[in-house]
């Protein structure tokens, strides 16, 4: 638990085979919920976040150690304490650790597309994975997703748009920082897809 083991914003969870709520994680109020970066890198997009929208919580997500540190360091810095960073794979937080409508919003900007078909299995998003997200978002809960690849946009559309669970809404983000992907990728003249659904009941 988050009060047992704490590093200033990094969770360091006692025990990676129960799941958490987001009271635990944040020391907030019973019933709280929380947006998540998904993967989030060098943490610039979800610090910005943070700071910008000071009431509301926020949590990385990335499975690698430097970054994550990098993320909790710089969090500490500015004193931001409504943001968390947590080391553990993506599929695995959403399926096992989380509990049951804790995430308010989930933003999943510029993974890996895994572009050889022979690779596709490694995407986060398949048909199988949707049930688990809708499982981890509260009621009308947002998934957020970006990407400069064309085909895995698609290939994220095609599954969202086949299942019963969510519905695609407009892009109406009045503060939405880049990322440093995106940034790169603009730079490089690529385009930007952006796509925004909200759960809907089972």
């Amino acid at each position: 638990m988050y009060n047992e083991q704490q590093m200033g914003t990094a969770f360091i969870p006692h025990d990676f085979f129960r799941r958490y709520s987001v009271a635990e994680v944040f020391d907030a109020p019973a019933g709280s919920a929380c947006e998540v970066d998904l993967g989030c890198g060098d943490g610039g997009f979800l610090l910005a976040m943070a700071e910008h929208y000071p009431e509301r919580l926020f949590l990385g997500v990335e499975r690698l150690l430097g970054r994550i540190r990098k993320v909790c360091a710089e969090g500490d810095r500015r004193r931001l304490a409504n943001l968390r960073g947590l080391r553990v794979e993506s599929r695995y937080f959403l399926e096992w650790m989380v509990q049951p409508g804790s995430i308010s919003r989930l933003h999943y900007l510029f993974p890996d597309p895994w572009p050889k078909e022979k690779h596709h299995k490694n995407r986060l998003v398949q048909p199988s994975f949707l049930p688990v997200l809708h499982r981890a978002l509260t009621a009308q809960g947002e998934f957020l997703f970006r990407t400069d690849h064309e085909e895995y946009f698609t290939w994220v559309c095609e599954c969202f748009a086949a299942s019963p669970l969510f519905r695609r809404v407009e892009w109406d983000e009045p503060f939405y920082p880049k990322t440093d992907f995106q940034r790169q990728w603009e730079a490089q003249g690529k385009q930007i897809f952006s796509a925004k659904y909200t759960s809907l009941p089972a």
